[in-house]
């Protein structure tokens, strides 16, 4: 029996962690909220251990309630594929949507999306579509993928252009929102308490899964300036590390900030992002290349200013809505713009303003926009 569905929207999901399977779940909540028939097909299989840099790829939080999830799909063996698309079929979507954002997705992507009925309207919701970590097939696998698709949607302006320039077809561009399931905020005092972290001390945090492109090491030379060498400031790096650690350590130890520099290289659930967001005064996102970052939205539903490389897409937002400080990728500058940050006048001025400008990061809104897009280009192609 067809399900009819008017949503099925493919990518990782519960039981897999990581930020792009809580939005999926979120997009899938915010759809059903405006009475939408919704389900998610996840994967059985995603990533080989052997290419898998963490240390798993599955979550321990309880399983999302309200939602239809399905694992079936094998990323990399191309002799499942083919029962994906016998589900597709059963489910009878209107779109069906592929949540991009690796080249390594392409191949099972595309092949699916070729064999896919004429009916189906194929999107792509695409995070990333050059990567942060560079290929020599990227392209390739990209414009494998790019051809099946009918009509893209990004979560930032900056990545729809990128995509706007291999190709002709209809893009929106979106934003990235605010999950609905964070944890409330909690009062700094008492979780500094149970963090055994100093009252009068200033915390920046360093938040998401560690890689070389994010900068880190920029930002913890950053506290050996003069201009930072005698502050009461400590830094608190807190994710999973998907390169070698050492490294990281071996810098810190160079540096002689031990003292001051905690590394904490452990994947972290909502409970523990609630508490180490409700303790610190400021997020630093010091990135090399960027184009929109999930740790944004979170810095936001805490009301925590932001220091942003001076990267187009991923400082957007923060300019927009003047919540932060703007930095070029060297120690120096990073450091000066954490004390501009740090600035009482200038932190009443950005927490203000995330107030202003937080409602309409909403999945709610996300969701009635970006629906309210596929509409109106699905009508316009039906009418040439």
């Amino acid at each position: 029996m067809k399900k009819n569905l008017d949503y099925l929207l493919i990518g990782p999901a519960y039981p897999f962690r990581g930020g792009i399977a809580e939005t999926q779940h979120q997009l899938a909540l915010a759809l059903q909220e405006k009475g939408r028939k919704v389900e998610l097909l996840t994967f059985r299989n995603l990533y080989p251990k052997i290419l898998f840099p963490g240390k798993t790829q599955y979550s321990h939080e309880m399983f999302p309630e309200k939602l239809k999830i399905t694992r079936l799909i094998n990323a990399y063996n191309p002799f499942y594929w083919r029962r994906v698309l016998k589900y597709i079929e059963s489910c009878s979507p209107k779109f069906v949507v592929f949540r991009y954002y690796t080249p390594f997705l392409a191949f099972s992507y595309g092949w699916i999306a070729k064999r896919l009925s004429e009916k189906i309207i194929r999107v792509a919701l695409v995070d990333n579509w050059i990567p942060h970590e560079k290929n020599i097939f990227d392209n390739d696998l990209n414009n494998f993928f790019g051809k099946q698709i009918d009509f893209f949607t990004t979560l930032s302006e900056f990545v729809a252009k990128q995509i706007n320039n291999q190709y002709k077809k209809p893009i929106w561009s979106g934003f990235h929102p605010i999950n609905k399931n964070l944890l409330p905020i909690i009062n700094q005092d008492e979780i500094r308490k149970e963090l055994n972290w100093e009252q009068s001390t200033d915390y920046v945090l360093f938040f998401g899964l560690i890689r070389k492109y994010k900068g880190l090491d920029l930002l913890i030379k950053s506290f050996s300036t003069k201009i930072l060498k005698n502050k009461n400031i400590k830094l608190y790096v807190a994710g999973e590390c998907y390169e070698n650690p050492k490294k990281y350590f071996k810098l810190v130890n160079k540096l002689k900030l031990r003292k001051r520099v905690i590394l904490d290289f452990n994947f972290m659930n909502n409970k523990q992002i609630q508490k180490l967001f409700s303790g610190a005064d400021i997020i630093a996102q010091t990135y090399i290349t960027g184009t929109q970052s999930g740790v944004t939205p979170i810095a936001y539903h805490y009301n925590k200013p932001i220091l942003i490389s001076n990267i187009n897409g991923l400082k957007n937002p923060i300019v927009n809505d003047k919540t932060g400080e703007v930095v070029e990728n060297d120690p120096q500058s990073i450091a000066k713009g954490i004390i501009r940050l740090l600035d009482k006048r200038k932190k009443i001025e950005y927490t203000s303003n995330i107030k202003k400008n937080i409602s309409k990061y909403s999945w709610t809104s996300y969701a009635s926009k970006w629906e309210k897009y596929l509409s109106k280009i699905n009508r316009q192609s039906n009418l040439t």
